[in-house]
Protein backbone atom coordinates (compact mmCIF):
# COMPACT_ATOMS: atom_id res chain seq x y z
CA UNK A 1 0.00 0.00 0.00
CA UNK A 2 1.30 3.44 -0.90
CA UNK A 3 1.78 6.00 1.85
CA UNK A 4 0.13 9.41 1.56
CA UNK A 5 3.21 11.08 0.10
CA UNK A 6 3.36 8.43 -2.64
CA UNK A 7 -0.38 8.79 -3.25
CA UNK A 8 -0.03 12.56 -3.48
CA UNK A 9 2.71 12.19 -6.09
CA UNK A 10 0.22 10.30 -8.28
CA UNK A 11 -1.92 13.43 -8.69
CA UNK A 12 0.31 16.42 -7.83
CA UNK A 13 3.93 17.33 -8.52
CA UNK A 14 5.62 17.40 -5.11
CA UNK A 15 8.26 20.08 -4.61
CA UNK A 16 10.71 20.21 -1.69
CA UNK A 17 10.48 23.46 0.27
CA UNK A 18 14.01 23.21 1.62
CA UNK A 19 17.70 23.51 0.90
CA UNK A 20 18.48 20.40 2.96
CA UNK A 21 20.26 17.91 0.70
CA UNK A 22 19.58 14.94 2.99
CA UNK A 23 15.84 15.67 3.02
CA UNK A 24 15.78 15.97 -0.76
CA UNK A 25 17.55 12.63 -1.08
CA UNK A 26 15.08 11.04 1.31
CA UNK A 27 11.83 12.27 -0.22
CA UNK A 28 12.81 12.41 -3.94
CA UNK A 29 10.73 15.44 -5.01
CA UNK A 30 10.37 16.55 -8.62
CA UNK A 31 11.44 20.17 -7.99
CA UNK A 32 12.81 22.21 -5.10
CA UNK A 33 12.39 25.79 -3.91
CA UNK A 34 14.67 28.04 -1.89
CA UNK A 35 14.40 31.53 -0.42
CA UNK A 36 16.68 33.72 1.75
CA UNK A 37 15.35 32.15 4.96
CA UNK A 38 16.04 28.62 3.69
CA UNK A 39 19.47 29.64 2.38
CA UNK A 40 20.34 31.05 5.80
CA UNK A 41 19.45 27.69 7.36
CA UNK A 42 21.36 25.82 4.65
CA UNK A 43 24.48 27.90 5.34
CA UNK A 44 24.69 26.23 8.75
CA UNK A 45 24.74 22.71 7.26
CA UNK A 46 28.15 21.01 7.01
CA UNK A 47 27.71 19.98 3.37
CA UNK A 48 27.31 23.61 2.32
CA UNK A 49 30.20 25.11 4.27
CA UNK A 50 32.62 24.84 1.31
CA UNK A 51 30.14 26.73 -0.87
CA UNK A 52 30.38 29.78 1.39
CA UNK A 53 34.08 30.09 0.55
CA UNK A 54 33.53 29.49 -3.16
CA UNK A 55 30.82 32.13 -3.29
CA UNK A 56 33.00 34.68 -1.54
CA UNK A 57 35.99 33.94 -3.80
CA UNK A 58 33.85 34.35 -6.91
CA UNK A 59 32.44 37.65 -5.65
CA UNK A 60 35.89 39.03 -4.78
CA UNK A 61 37.12 38.10 -8.26
CA UNK A 62 34.46 40.36 -9.80
CA UNK A 63 36.29 43.42 -8.41
CA UNK A 64 33.03 44.97 -7.22
CA UNK A 65 33.05 46.71 -3.87
CA UNK A 66 30.49 47.78 -1.28
CA UNK A 67 26.96 46.51 -1.52
CA UNK A 68 27.59 45.01 -4.96
CA UNK A 69 30.19 42.67 -3.45
CA UNK A 70 27.67 41.48 -0.87
CA UNK A 71 25.02 40.94 -3.54
CA UNK A 72 27.52 38.98 -5.64
CA UNK A 73 28.31 36.75 -2.65
CA UNK A 74 24.71 35.90 -1.86
CA UNK A 75 23.73 35.39 -5.51
CA UNK A 76 26.68 33.08 -6.05
CA UNK A 77 25.86 31.13 -2.88
CA UNK A 78 22.22 30.73 -3.92
CA UNK A 79 23.24 29.46 -7.35
CA UNK A 80 25.86 27.06 -5.98
CA UNK A 81 23.26 25.54 -3.64
CA UNK A 82 20.83 25.37 -6.54
CA UNK A 83 23.40 23.50 -8.62
CA UNK A 84 23.89 20.98 -5.80
CA UNK A 85 20.17 20.41 -5.48
CA UNK A 86 19.74 20.00 -9.24
CA UNK A 87 22.05 16.99 -9.10
CA UNK A 88 19.37 15.23 -7.01
CA UNK A 89 16.10 16.25 -8.67
CA UNK A 90 14.84 15.75 -12.23
CA UNK A 91 13.04 19.08 -12.44
CA UNK A 92 13.66 22.71 -11.57
CA UNK A 93 15.11 24.79 -8.76
CA UNK A 94 13.51 28.07 -7.72
CA UNK A 95 16.01 30.77 -6.72
CA UNK A 96 14.83 34.07 -5.29
CA UNK A 97 15.67 37.62 -6.31
CA UNK A 98 16.68 39.90 -3.42
CA UNK A 99 13.43 40.90 -1.69
CA UNK A 100 14.72 44.46 -1.28
CA UNK A 101 14.15 44.86 -5.03
CA UNK A 102 10.46 43.98 -4.79
CA UNK A 103 9.34 47.49 -5.79
CA UNK A 104 11.98 48.09 -8.48
CA UNK A 105 11.13 46.51 -11.82
CA UNK A 106 14.39 47.33 -13.59
CA UNK A 107 16.58 46.17 -10.70
CA UNK A 108 14.58 42.94 -10.49
CA UNK A 109 15.14 42.34 -14.20
CA UNK A 110 18.88 42.90 -13.83
CA UNK A 111 19.17 40.57 -10.84
CA UNK A 112 17.09 37.83 -12.48
CA UNK A 113 19.24 37.93 -15.61
CA UNK A 114 22.33 37.77 -13.42
CA UNK A 115 21.07 34.65 -11.62
CA UNK A 116 20.40 32.94 -14.95
CA UNK A 117 23.87 33.92 -16.18
CA UNK A 118 25.44 32.44 -13.04
CA UNK A 119 23.56 29.19 -13.53
CA UNK A 120 24.62 29.04 -17.17
CA UNK A 121 28.25 29.67 -16.17
CA UNK A 122 27.89 26.63 -13.92
CA UNK A 123 26.57 24.49 -16.75
CA UNK A 124 22.87 24.72 -15.86
CA UNK A 125 20.44 25.78 -18.59
CA UNK A 126 17.67 28.25 -17.87
CA UNK A 127 15.09 25.55 -18.56
CA UNK A 128 15.94 24.07 -15.15
CA UNK A 129 15.60 27.31 -13.18
CA UNK A 130 12.66 29.36 -11.94
CA UNK A 131 13.46 32.88 -10.79
CA UNK A 132 11.40 33.70 -7.69
CA UNK A 133 10.00 37.21 -7.51
CA UNK A 134 7.60 38.75 -5.00
CA UNK A 135 4.09 39.31 -6.38
CA UNK A 136 4.14 43.10 -6.19
CA UNK A 137 2.97 45.06 -9.22
CA UNK A 138 6.60 45.80 -10.11
CA UNK A 139 7.60 42.16 -9.65
CA UNK A 140 4.78 40.95 -11.86
CA UNK A 141 5.74 43.39 -14.63
CA UNK A 142 9.36 42.23 -14.39
CA UNK A 143 8.11 38.64 -14.78
CA UNK A 144 6.14 39.67 -17.88
CA UNK A 145 9.37 40.81 -19.54
CA UNK A 146 11.46 37.89 -18.29
CA UNK A 147 8.96 35.36 -19.64
CA UNK A 148 9.26 37.05 -23.06
CA UNK A 149 13.03 36.49 -22.80
CA UNK A 150 12.63 32.81 -22.03
CA UNK A 151 13.37 33.18 -18.32
CA UNK A 152 10.62 31.38 -16.40
CA UNK A 153 9.40 32.87 -13.14
CA UNK A 154 7.90 31.73 -9.85
CA UNK A 155 5.77 34.57 -8.45
CA UNK A 156 5.90 34.16 -4.69
CA UNK A 157 4.41 35.83 -1.59
CA UNK A 158 1.02 35.59 -3.25
CA UNK A 159 -2.03 35.96 -1.01
CA UNK A 160 -4.94 37.05 -3.20
CA UNK A 161 -6.81 36.34 -6.40
CA UNK A 162 -5.96 39.87 -7.50
CA UNK A 163 -2.27 38.98 -7.45
CA UNK A 164 -2.98 35.64 -9.12
CA UNK A 165 -5.00 37.23 -11.93
CA UNK A 166 -2.25 39.78 -12.63
CA UNK A 167 0.38 37.01 -12.68
CA UNK A 168 -1.64 34.94 -15.13
CA UNK A 169 -2.20 37.97 -17.34
CA UNK A 170 1.58 38.54 -17.34
CA UNK A 171 2.17 34.98 -18.51
CA UNK A 172 4.05 33.87 -15.39
CA UNK A 173 5.20 30.26 -15.56
CA UNK A 174 4.20 29.51 -11.95
CA UNK A 175 2.69 31.14 -8.89
CA UNK A 176 3.16 30.21 -5.22
CA UNK A 177 0.01 31.13 -3.28
CA UNK A 178 0.74 30.89 0.44
CA UNK A 179 -1.66 28.76 2.47
CA UNK A 180 -0.34 28.79 6.03
CA UNK A 181 0.40 32.50 6.22
CA UNK A 182 -3.17 33.26 5.19
CA UNK A 183 -4.38 30.97 7.96
CA UNK A 184 -2.04 32.70 10.43
CA UNK A 185 -3.62 36.08 9.66
CA UNK A 186 -7.18 34.90 10.10
CA UNK A 187 -6.40 33.02 13.31
CA UNK A 188 -4.81 36.17 14.72
CA UNK A 189 -7.90 38.20 13.78
CA UNK A 190 -10.46 35.61 14.93
CA UNK A 191 -8.80 33.34 17.51
CA UNK A 192 -12.12 31.77 18.55
CA UNK A 193 -13.02 30.69 14.99
CA UNK A 194 -12.61 27.09 13.78
CA UNK A 195 -10.55 27.21 10.58
CA UNK A 196 -9.95 23.48 10.24
CA UNK A 197 -10.58 21.39 7.13
CA UNK A 198 -12.61 23.04 4.37
CA UNK A 199 -12.91 26.22 6.47
CA UNK A 200 -9.17 26.92 6.19
CA UNK A 201 -8.99 30.31 4.39
CA UNK A 202 -5.62 29.49 2.83
CA UNK A 203 -6.97 26.28 1.32
CA UNK A 204 -10.06 28.11 0.07
CA UNK A 205 -7.89 30.80 -1.54
CA UNK A 206 -5.68 28.35 -3.44
CA UNK A 207 -8.68 26.27 -4.49
CA UNK A 208 -10.39 29.37 -5.90
CA UNK A 209 -7.26 30.43 -7.78
CA UNK A 210 -6.83 26.92 -9.20
CA UNK A 211 -10.43 26.82 -10.46
CA UNK A 212 -10.13 30.35 -11.89
CA UNK A 213 -6.99 29.45 -13.89
CA UNK A 214 -8.47 26.20 -15.23
CA UNK A 215 -11.83 27.77 -16.09
CA UNK A 216 -10.23 30.57 -18.10
CA UNK A 217 -7.54 28.47 -19.77
CA UNK A 218 -4.43 29.98 -18.18
CA UNK A 219 -1.26 27.92 -18.48
CA UNK A 220 0.27 29.40 -15.32
CA UNK A 221 1.02 26.61 -12.84
CA UNK A 222 -0.52 26.84 -9.36
CA UNK A 223 1.85 25.65 -6.62
CA UNK A 224 0.41 25.80 -3.11
CA UNK A 225 3.03 26.77 -0.52
CA UNK A 226 3.58 27.62 3.15
CA UNK A 227 1.72 24.78 4.86
CA UNK A 228 1.08 24.59 8.60
CA UNK A 229 -0.24 21.02 8.73
CA UNK A 230 -0.86 17.98 6.54
CA UNK A 231 -4.63 18.59 6.48
CA UNK A 232 -3.99 21.67 4.33
CA UNK A 233 -1.92 19.56 1.93
CA UNK A 234 -4.50 16.78 1.73
CA UNK A 235 -7.23 19.37 1.08
CA UNK A 236 -5.29 20.54 -2.02
CA UNK A 237 -4.49 17.10 -3.46
CA UNK A 238 -4.70 17.42 -7.22
CA UNK A 239 -3.32 20.97 -7.35
CA UNK A 240 -0.71 21.35 -10.09
CA UNK A 241 2.16 21.41 -7.59
CA UNK A 242 2.62 21.65 -3.82
CA UNK A 243 5.87 22.73 -2.19
CA UNK A 244 6.22 20.99 1.16
CA UNK A 245 8.74 21.25 3.99
CA UNK A 246 10.51 18.00 5.05
CA UNK A 247 8.73 17.59 8.43
CA UNK A 248 5.35 17.58 6.70
CA UNK A 249 6.59 15.23 3.96
CA UNK A 250 7.75 12.92 6.75
CA UNK A 251 4.27 12.95 8.30
CA UNK A 252 2.69 12.14 4.95
CA UNK A 253 5.16 9.32 4.37
CA UNK A 254 4.29 7.86 7.78
CA UNK A 255 0.58 7.52 6.98
CA UNK A 256 -1.06 4.87 4.78
CA UNK A 257 -4.53 6.40 5.03
CA UNK A 258 -6.27 6.72 1.65
CA UNK A 259 -5.97 10.07 -0.10
CA UNK A 260 -8.55 11.38 -2.55
CA UNK A 261 -8.23 14.07 -5.20
CA UNK A 262 -9.74 17.39 -4.14
CA UNK A 263 -8.89 19.59 -7.15
CA UNK A 264 -9.30 18.83 -10.82
CA UNK A 265 -11.97 17.42 -13.10
CA UNK A 266 -14.94 19.56 -14.00
CA UNK A 267 -14.72 22.08 -11.16
CA UNK A 268 -15.48 25.57 -12.48
CA UNK A 269 -14.95 29.09 -11.21
CA UNK A 270 -17.82 31.55 -11.12
CA UNK A 271 -15.39 34.48 -11.27
CA UNK A 272 -15.18 36.24 -14.63
CA UNK A 273 -11.81 36.68 -16.29
CA UNK A 274 -10.05 39.78 -14.97
CA UNK A 275 -6.84 41.42 -16.15
CA UNK A 276 -6.27 44.16 -13.57
CA UNK A 277 -4.64 47.43 -14.56
CA UNK A 278 -2.05 48.92 -12.25
CA UNK A 279 -4.69 51.20 -10.73
CA UNK A 280 -7.10 48.30 -10.15
CA UNK A 281 -4.35 46.08 -8.76
CA UNK A 282 -3.21 48.65 -6.22
CA UNK A 283 -6.76 49.53 -5.19
CA UNK A 284 -7.88 45.91 -4.76
CA UNK A 285 -4.73 45.14 -2.75
CA UNK A 286 -5.42 48.19 -0.61
CA UNK A 287 -8.91 46.85 0.06
CA UNK A 288 -7.52 43.42 1.08
CA UNK A 289 -5.91 43.93 4.48
CA UNK A 290 -4.73 40.32 4.76
CA UNK A 291 -2.97 40.28 1.38
CA UNK A 292 -1.41 43.71 1.90
CA UNK A 293 -0.15 42.94 5.39
CA UNK A 294 1.17 39.44 4.61
CA UNK A 295 2.90 40.60 1.41
CA UNK A 296 4.65 43.43 3.28
CA UNK A 297 5.55 41.17 6.19
CA UNK A 298 6.94 38.49 3.87
CA UNK A 299 9.11 40.97 1.99
CA UNK A 300 10.46 42.39 5.26
CA UNK A 301 11.28 38.92 6.59
CA UNK A 302 13.05 37.79 3.43
CA UNK A 303 14.94 41.09 3.25
CA UNK A 304 16.09 40.71 6.87
CA UNK A 305 17.31 37.16 6.24
CA UNK A 306 19.07 38.36 3.09
CA UNK A 307 21.00 40.86 5.23
CA UNK A 308 21.91 38.13 7.73
CA UNK A 309 23.12 35.93 4.89
CA UNK A 310 25.27 38.78 3.54
CA UNK A 311 26.78 39.26 7.00
CA UNK A 312 27.51 35.54 7.30
CA UNK A 313 29.23 35.46 3.91
CA UNK A 314 31.23 38.64 4.52
CA UNK A 315 32.59 37.19 7.78
CA UNK A 316 33.44 33.80 6.32
CA UNK A 317 37.18 33.07 5.98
Amino acid sequence: MMNQLEQLKQMTVVVADTGDIDAIRQFTPEDATTNPSLLLKAAALDEYRPLLGRAKQWALAQNNGGDTLLHDMTDAFAVLIGCQILQLIPGRISTEVDARLSFDCEATLARARKLIRLYEENGIGRERVLVKIASTWEGIQAARELEREGINCNLTLLFSQTQAAACADAGAYLISPFVGRILDWYKAQQPEQDFSGAADPGVRSVSAIYRYFKTHGYNTIVMGASFRNTDEILSLAGCDRLTIAPPLMEQLAASNAPLSRQLGGEQRSEDSRHEPSEHEFRWLMNEDAMATEKLAEGIRKFAADQVLLEQLLSQHD
